[in-house]
């Protein structure tokens, strides 16, 4: 069976790319679909661990990070495709590109802004990293 991973951030981008995985399963039958978010661990030093404690911050984000998923479900619901879930912590493009490793995925489909060329390669764009990191092919949704 094909798996594939879906990194989501909330974005439009990220949900086309949802959009097609789920015209794919619904195309050609079942697909294992793994949506995962990221965030960054957070930084909490100087001032901010004087006003937010490790643990609220950790709450906020968790918190953040449900709402940029909650879409995504709702998408895979409606569309009554099999899928798992996972909030991770870490740097987004490394995390992203060694959990489909460790899940055994097929591949990597994420959205992309649709930078051009250079504009990628100065800003650094975490689809653009995530090709690089990938032991598997990545398909980019515009």
């Amino acid at each position: 069976m094909l798996k594939l991973l879906v990194p989501v951030d909330g974005s439009d981008s990220s949900l086309r790319a949802l959009q097609y995985v789920i015209g794919v399963a619904k195309e050609n039958g079942p697909i294992a679909i793994h949506v995962v978010t990221v965030h960054e661990d957070p930084p909490i030093y100087g001032e901010i661990a004087v006003y937010v404690t490790r643990e609220k911050m950790l709450a906020l984000q968790q918190q953040s990070s449900q709402a940029r998923v909650a879409p995504a479900e709702k998408m895979l619901k409606e569309a009554a495709v099999p899928y798992a879930v996972e909030i991770l912590t870490g740097n987004t493009a490394e995390v992203i590109a060694r959990r489909a490793d460790q899940l055994g995925c097929s591949g990597i489909v994420m959205g992309t802004r649709g930078m051009t060329a250079i504009a990628g390669l100065v800003m650094g764009s975490i689809a653009t990293k995530v090709v690089h990191a990938a032991k598997v092919p990545v398909t980019l949704v515009k």
